[in-house]
């Protein structure tokens, strides 16, 4: 049975058929550079601009602006995600490329839109344009092949922006990261697939990365916005100690044990960490169900009258189960015997690399259960 016992902004599921694919920012900005460059040396862009991928793929798109004046030359691409509900589908990603002093290579800046890391961490230091490598890698070979056609060293400036990347970093956790002032630039294979997993989990590990970086020694994963404020609200956690976990607990918990800090508090629902304590990593309502059986063996060993226990196994969710215990006077206790088996699964997890606590949440905020070491 499905149960979503929190709140969270994360599209639920994608739409039936088959899906679109789209391209990165990264794939975008290399593709605007490219006919920038090419435009600064031959007073000519080329629309639609071909640029090769990783993985071999080659892709070409289209201009929607450009501007060429003495001494630098600006192109743009309208950002398409396909059918993945990316923040920054339907932007412009768009690169002005100026001389640079001789020997420099290709360098970059960030312009209106392009974050700054101030974060230790994360792939870029402290002090840079929030690209990221693997799109600094591909506008770098894409202008070496421009430098190559014609004979010149590609020692150049490429200045990225995305004009309203600061308004739409609000809806990303740059913030929490330490990438201020607008997006990153981002993207390892060039290709955004639909509803992809990758990205979420990319940004629990960037999360987790920056908190050790930092020094901080407490951080807490949580299922969503509602559990979030309330684990906030419990420890007196700072933002950037807070892990946008989502559905991704395997992910945040495989990532800890490998990455080891002295403590992680995990929050959520009581449907999601119910489905946590029986052992599922993937908490999305179409990847992993409540088994409301073991909730009903739970109440059996708090006391329920077999009338009850027989109830909450034919229950249809976590919340009627919780609701049938709650008639009982004994919510708080089955909160509890959920909050404990899904610490055991947690600290399971992480072998030993971080002290875990467990906070369950109902859908008002309100704290229903806490086991901590």
């Amino acid at each position: 049975m499905n149960d979503s016992a929190d709140t969270h902004e994360d599209p639920s599921r994608p739409p039936s058929g088959t899906l679109r694919r789209g391209w990165t920012t990264g794939a975008c900005a290399t593709a605007a550079a490219k006919a920038a460059y090419e435009a600064l040396l031959t007073e000519r862009f080329p629309d639609p601009v071909a640029v090769r991928l990783p993985r071999g793929l080659r892709a070409t798109f289209d201009l929607a602006e450009t501007r060429l004046s003495d001494g630098s030359a600006y192109a743009a691409v309208i950002k398409d995600a396909g059918d993945d509900p990316d923040v920054t589908h339907g932007a412009h990603i768009c690169c002005v490329v100026t001389p640079g002093s001789p020997g420099s290579g290709v360098c970059f800046a960030a312009g209106d839109g392009v974050g700054m890391v101030t974060l230790p961490g994360l792939p870029i230091p402290p002090g840079e344009p929030a690209i990221n490598p693997k799109p600094r890698e591909m506008i770098t070979e894409a202008l070496h092949e421009v430098a190559g056609d014609f004979g010149v060293a590609p020692d150049v400036l490429v200045t990225v922006s995305i004009p309203g990347g600061a308004a739409l970093a609000e809806k990303t956790a740059n913030a929490r990261l330490g990438v201020v002032g607008g997006l990153s630039v981002l993207g390892t294979t060039g290709v955004v697939i639909p509803y992809s997993c990758a990205s979420w989990i990319h940004s629990i590990h960037r999360g987790v990365d920056v908190a050790r970086a930092t020094g901080m020694d407490h951080i807490a994963g949580a299922t969503g916005r509602t559990s979030e404020a309330a684990i906030q609200a419990h420890h007196g956690l700072a933002d950037r100690a807070l892990i946008d976990m989502g559905d991704f607990a395997g992910a945040l918990l495989k990532y800890v044990r490998a990455h080891p800090l002295p403590r992680l508090s995990v929050a959520g629902g009581f449907g999601k960490l119910s489905k946590l304590a029986d052992g599922h990593m993937d908490l999305h309502s179409s990847r992993s169900s409540v088994d409301v059986s073991q909730l009903a063996a739970r109440l059996a060993d708090l006391g329920a009258s077999p009338e009850r226990v027989a109830q909450a196994g034919a229950a249809v969710s976590a919340g009627a189960v919780l609701a049938l215990a709650a008639e009982a006077g004994l919510e708080a206790a089955l909160a509890d015997a959920v909050a404990r088996g899904a610490r055991e699964v947690c600290r399971a997890s992480v072998a030993g690399a971080a002290d875990i606590d467990v906070l369950v949440v109902a859908r008002d905020g309100r704290v229903l259960a806490y086991v901590g070491p």
